[in-house]
């Protein structure tokens, strides 16, 4: 495989998280009843490591998702704690369930977060499948606590390349002060084979 691609067709990369991070804006919008924008501030090709560095050590919130089909690899929203539980308790709303004063999350929001990150994802990953003319099916998604330079080893630190493609994010819901970081670690050979397909 290839890493060669037309240089035409590099602006694909920009329609991709343009087009992903409007759908993921309005799902989130309609989930939550927060008005939501999506800012796209960086897309890189970075080696492992210095992903790991520039996510840092600090504890964070992380939903991952598999990709199932090409361009196989991850999706990983990062949020700290409170804007989990704000995010939460938008999505739950009058159904109960949400406790501002418990530490930690009850069960209720814990899925409010899951399925919020489930949307989230399923949203971007369609915005890519509109671009790439093609459909990604994707896994349930995974719920974690931790480091979140921790987070990213485990999901490409085991890579045979060193390098990965990092779509770098932010969801800004505009009354709540939230922000949502999103990586993505797609194959970049299945990815760009994936473009090469695509008449420019």
């Amino acid at each position: 495989m290839s890493l060669m691609l037309d240089i035409r067709k590099l602006a694909l990369f920009n329609k991709m998280a343009k087009e992903g991070g409007n759908t993921v804006a309005d799902h989130l919008s309609q989930m939550t009843g927060m008005e939501t924008e999506m800012e796209i501030t960086k897309i890189n090709f970075i080696d492992i490591p210095d992903i790991k560095t520039h996510v840092g050590d600090e504890k964070l919130i992380g939903i991952s998702i598999e990709l199932q089909e090409p361009p196989h690899g991850h999706v990983l929203f990062l949020l700290d704690y409170t804007n989990a539980k704000t995010l939460a308790q938008g999505m739950l709303g009058d159904m109960g369930g949400a406790d501002p004063e418990q530490n930690g999350f009850t069960d209720m929001e814990r899925s409010a977060i899951e399925e919020i990150g489930n949307i989230m994802t399923s949203g971007f990953i369609d915005g890519w499948a509109n671009v790439l003319e093609t459909t990604i099916d994707m896994g349930t998604p995974t719920f974690t606590y931790g480091p979140g330079s921790g987070m990213v080893d485990r999901l490409v630190g085991g890579r045979g390349s060193e390098m990965a493609l990092m779509f770098d994010s932010h969801i800004h819901a505009l009354d709540s002060d939230i922000d949502v970081t999103v990586y993505t670690f797609p194959q970049l050979e299945e990815l760009v084979d994936l473009m090469q397909e695509i008449e420019v």
